[in-house]
Parts: C-alpha cells; sequence; structure tokens
C-alpha cells in the first residue's frame, strides 16, 4: 500500500471514503453479478431452461472450490490491512507470500478432489433427470479453471487491501466483460452449447488471471516478495485460517443450501422448481450488489483504522456502512417486490417457469431492507481479527437459521415452506447479529475509546 493510500484509510472523512471505497467495489459487483446474469440469459435463450438448472447444480461446487482463495484472500488481507495500519510491511509481504503458496496447494487438491467424483456429485447437487448430462459437460470444463478462479479471487482482496479499489474493481470487470464476449463467441456463433458455456467462464477468468499477475508486478503494488516469503509461517497460516474459515464457511453453507434447496425443490416440482431457484439465485447475487459492494469497502476501512487504534473512526465507518446499505437494500426490495414478472420473462420461454418464479422471488427478498445490519456485522468481526464471532454470525443465517426452518416449515406448508425459510432466517439472522454487534461497541470501542 502506498503511503498516500495508506493515509487515506486512517485520514480521510468517514462518509468520503466509504464512497470512495465502495463504489469501485460496487461497480465490479454489479458488472460481476450482470455477467452471471446475462450469462444465464443467454444460456436459456441459446440452450433452453434445462441449461439454467444444469448450471445451478454446479455453482455449488465450483464455488466452493473458487471460496478457498477468497477464504485465504479475505482471512489474509485482514492481517494485511491491519499490519500496515500498525506499519508491519514485513508482516504484510510475509502474509501475501503465504496466502499465494496456500491458494495454489489447496485450489489444485480439490479440483482433482472435484473432478474424481463428478459422477457422484452431480446427483447429489441435484443434477437429476435430464439436467444429468448437460450439468456434467459444464462442470468438468469449470474444474480446469476453478484453480485460477481461485487465484484471482484471492489476488482481488489483497488489492483491495492495499487501497486500490480501481483495480480491485478492474480485476472483477474483466472476466465479466470477457464472459460475455466468449458467450457469444462460443455458444451463438460456433454453436458449442453447454460446452461453449464453460469455456466462456473459464477463459475469462484465465484473462482476469493474466491481469492481477501484471498489477502485483507492476509499480502498482507495494507487495514486492521474493522467494523467502513463500515458505509457510505457522502464525501467518493459523490466523489466514481462523479469519479465512469465516468466508470458508460462509460459503460451504451456501453450497449445501444450494444441495438442500435444489433437491427439495426438485422434489416438490422438479425441473421447474429448479429453474425456478436458479432465476431467484441469479437474482440474489445481481440485485443486492450495492450492498455487497458497501460491505467490501467498509471491511479495509474498519480493519485498517482497528489496527492504527483509531476506534472512534472505527464506529463511524460501522455506522454509515449499516445507514447507506440499508437505504439501498430497501430500494431492491421496492424494485423487486413490484416487477418480478418482468425479471423472470428475461430469463426463460418457459410459461411454466415464468408462471412459478414471481411470488418465488417475492419470498426470498421480502426482508432484503434489513440485511444489510447483518452483513455488515459479521464483517465487522472479521476485519478486526476475532474468528470466532465473525464465524457464529455468518453461519447463523443459513446453517443455522435457514436449512433447520427449510426443514420445518414445508412439512406444514409444502414447498411454499421453502420459500418462506429465506425472509424469516434473514430476520432472526439480523436481530443476533445486531445484539452482537452493539454488545461488541459498548463493552470493547466505547471502553477503549474512553
Amino acid at each position: 500500500m502506498s503511503k498516500t493510500a495508506s493515509n487515506d484509510l486512517g485520514t480521510q472523512p468517514i462518509g468520503k471514503l466509504l464512497i470512495k471505497q465502495a463504489v469501485p467495489a460496487s461497480i465490479g459487483i454489479l458488472v460481476m453479478s450482470l455477467n452471471i446474469l446475462v450469462d444465464t440469459i443467454f444460456v436459456g435463450q441459446w440452450i433452453g431452461s434445462t441449461a439454467i438448472a444444469a448450471i445451478n447444480v454446479v455453482l455449488p461446487v465450483s464455488f466452493f472450490i473458487a471460496a478457498l482463495g477468497m477464504a485465504i484472500g479475505i482471512g489474509g488481507s485482514s492481517i494485511i490491512s491491519r499490519a500496515l495500519g500498525a506499519n508491519n510491511k514485513s508482516k504484510a509481504l510475509k502474509t501475501f507470500g503465504n496466502q499465494l503458496t496456500l491458494t495454489f496447494v489447496f485450489t489444485i487438491t480439490f479440483a482433482v478432489f472435484g473432478l474424481y467424483f463428478v459422477d457422484t456429485l452431480i446427483p447429489a447437487f441435484g443434477g437429476k433427470g435430464t439436467i444429468f448430462e448437460p450439468a456434467k459437460i459444464y462442470y468438468e470444463i469449470i474444474l480446469y479453471g476453478v484453480p485460477v478462479l481461485g487465484f484471482v479471487m484471492m489476488g482481488n482482496t489483497v488489492i483491495r487491501a492495499e487501497g486500490k479499489p480501481k483495480f480491485a474493481m478492474y480485476a472483477m470487470l474483466i472476466p465479466s466483460i470477457g464472459n460475455l464476449v466468449f458467450d457469444y463467441l462460443f455458444i451463438s456463433l460456433l454453436g458449442l452449447g453447454m460446452e461453449g458455456a464453460a469455456w466462456a467462464t473459464t477463459g475469462s477468468y484465465i484473462v482476469s488471471f493474466l491481469f492481477i499477475f501484471w498489477y502485483f508486478l507492476s509499480k502498482h503494488s507495494e507487495l514486492k516478495i521474493n522467494f523467502p516469503h513463500f515458505g509457510l509461517d505457522k502464525t501467518i497460516v493459523s490466523e489466514i485460517g481462523s479469519l479465512g474459515s469465516v468466508t470458508l464457511a460462509r460459503q460451504a453453507v451456501v453450497s449445501v443450501t444450494f444441495l438442500l434447496v435444489n433437491n427439495a425443490l426438485f422434489d416438490f416440482g422438479g425441473e421447474t422448481s429448479v429453474t425456478a431457484y436458479a432465476i431467484v439465485g441469479r437474482m440474489m447475487m445481481f440485485a443486492l450488489f450495492p450492498v455487497f459492494g458497501i460491505t467490501q469497502g467498509f471491511i479495509p476501512i474498519a480493519g485498517y483504522n482497528y489496527g492504527a487504534e483509531q476506534f472512534i473512526r472505527v464506529k463511524e465507518v460501522i455506522y454509515t456502512a449499516i445507514k447507506y446499505a440499508t437505504i439501498l437494500g430497501s430500494i431492491v426490495f421496492i424494485g423487486l417486490m413490484f416487477f418480478p414478472e418482468i425479471i423472470t420473462k428475461w430469463f426463460t420461454t418457459n410459461v411454466d417457469v415464468i408462471r412459478e418464479t414471481p411470488n418465488n422471488m417475492r419470498w426470498a427478498f421480502a426482508a432484503a431492507p434489513i440485511l444489510a445490519s447483518q452483513l455488515i456485522g459479521a464483517a465487522y468481526f472479521q476485519a478486526v481479527g476475532k474468528a470466532f464471532p465473525a464465524l457464529l454470525l455468518t453461519l447463523t443465517r443459513q446453517a443455522i437459521f435457514f436449512i433447520p426452518l427449510m426443514y420445518i416449515l414445508p412439512i406444514f406448508y409444502g414447498e411454499l415452506g421453502v420459500w418462506m425459510s429465506f425472509p424469516i432466517a434473514d430476520v432472526l439472522s439480523t436481530i443476533v447479529t445486531v445484539l452482537f454487534l452493539r454488545r461488541e461497541i459498548k463493552l470493547k470501542l466505547n471502553k477503549i475509546t474512553a
């Protein structure tokens, strides 16, 4: 991190600084989400609605393996932000070298494991009936590129920890734009079907990897490491692991949730219900991009100022981030409550899917306005290096509340019970997070500040 970028995190007005950090993150997430959204639209229109369901089946597996890179990235970036805030650059360099080593070892290992058990994993994640064959085609090609995706996700978080949000945004824009170009080339022009869709995604992340590789070799990055930095340090690996486990647990739970929901909905309504969930899932990634962007922008500010012991600024960024994200979440809520039918028709012309999806989308987003407090609260504990509360709060939403509700409510309400589980879990997890965050502010930040 340059001196100027470092001073910005500790000196600029919080509102201005949060916008400066969050806007590039939001744009990057928006374009990445649009990529997933438009990719799904292309696949649905050019290949068919079964192809949408097939991709949705594969996502949990590829997301989990890619999440290894994200977990290592976020865990290490928390250390880097706090180390730079405390003016300890040697620790930042050693942490980055360890991140590269860990990402290489784990993503390769799990990609090989995923390819070996392909015929077992796809049916387990809902790839049954006519969905199996296109899902297998997509899955195998995607896993070839997952290690590259792991490096992209890890590198992106480190760039943001250096105080370079614009370059982090570019790293997200490149695969998004590249995927759309490759989609058109491979699916529409060359007629490669599911293979084309998979190679478009894999190829786009290879291009992004090359950009990130260039960034760290260029003058823009201060993290100039050499061979000794790659040697694993037990203390740093332990801290990366404890903080990264929060992200990995979150992505693992997301994967398990996809598995359970896909199978539950397949039992209730077959391919139509699985496709409806695929469309709702894409909108969850896309519609909440400004809230996720603020969360991403919040993390390095909170981490840096906590490391610099500027606790008044830490409290200010918590309140500011929650306020901004709540306003944006409310806008998203209004849009999705009024226009779900139009949104569904972007993805498919299948009459059954168009009839079933809108009401399910309303249920899934019913608690969108209050999600900001849950996301910012969990992110705070991760940013300041408090792994246990970060892990607990990350798991409340889906593992502790959603999954049990998804089994209980259908007993009384059938398929509707699955969709009702989304907002109820959101409300309960937000209540728990707010209680933890208020206690932290009262007993830790206020006490230290005084």
